[in-house]
């Protein structure tokens, strides 16, 4: 009777327990446990897989889509290139063109008929008239002469420069108001004196400094020097001092 007492109360204790009613929940957690372990599961990495796969598609139809935009534009550069090398080559050849036709004839334009009637004849002149080339002919006479006549009327440009000379005497007894009368004395053609002034030398020795303005193609430096110290008894030297263009 023990030993009967002792096996019902483990069978007692087996029904207590309820691992056995929930095995499938702890073969679930096992499962999970070792997917953790080792990494995911194929399931899973397929799907990552698809993922991927599926957003490398999107990317290549929008490089496609890119690549058609640029052929489309590429083409229509070639186009316009070609239309261009096209008037280019006909703007090229219009001047030889235009140079072989022989001007002995400027063709008129012909009159339209109307309503069919070809009898009148003496109105279309198919070699054109002289009296256009004529008329076009005096009009550019007239242009031309009315230049000349507006050019001549324009004052011709003078060179001018202004010229600073030192004239020195022999001492300081020399009259220097005679001196200065002597160099005024001296008149040409392009010749206009100006102010003058004596500036100190030394010992009591003064020179004149007067200045002038000459028109190059009529008076040099040369001529004036030689023309004043042609006043021997009052003139010593002359010198240069400045020489500007006007």
């Amino acid at each position: 009777m023990p030993k009967q007492s002792n096996n019902m109360s483990g069978l007692q204790c087996l029904a207590s327990e309820k691992i056995w009613f929930d095995k499938r929940c702890y073969d679930e957690a096992e499962k999970r446990f070792y997917e953790g372990a080792n990494g995911p599961s194929a399931q899973q990495q397929s799907s990552s897989h698809a993922g991927g796969d599926q957003e490398l598609v999107s990317r290549m139809k929008s490089l496609e889509l890119e690549n058609q935009a640029l052929h489309k534009v590429i083409g229509e550069m070639r186009a316009a290139l070609q239309k261009l090398e096209s008037r280019v080559g006909v703007l090229e050849k219009t001047p030889a063109a235009a140079a072989a036709v022989v001007p002995c004839a400027k063709a008129a334009p012909v009159k339209q008929v109307e309503n069919g009637d070809d009898d009148d004849d003496d109105d279309i002149d198919l070699f054109g008239s002289d009296e256009e080339d004529e008329e076009a002919a005096r009009l550019k006479q007239e242009r031309v002469d009315a230049y000349a006549a507006k050019k001549s009327k324009k004052p011709a440009l003078i060179a001018k420069s202004s010229i600073l000379l030192d004239v020195k005497p022999w001492d300081d007894e020399t009259d220097m108001g005679k001196l200065e009368e002597c160099v005024r004395s001296v008149q040409m053609d392009g010749l206009l004196w100006g102010a003058s002034k004596l500036v100190p030398v030394g010992y009591g020795i003064k020179k004149l400094q007067i200045s002038c303005v000459v028109e190059d193609d009529k008076v040099g430096t040369d001529i004036l020097e030689e023309e004043i110290t042609k006043f021997e008894d009052f003139v010593q030297s002359v010198d240069v001092a400045a020489f500007n263009k006007i």
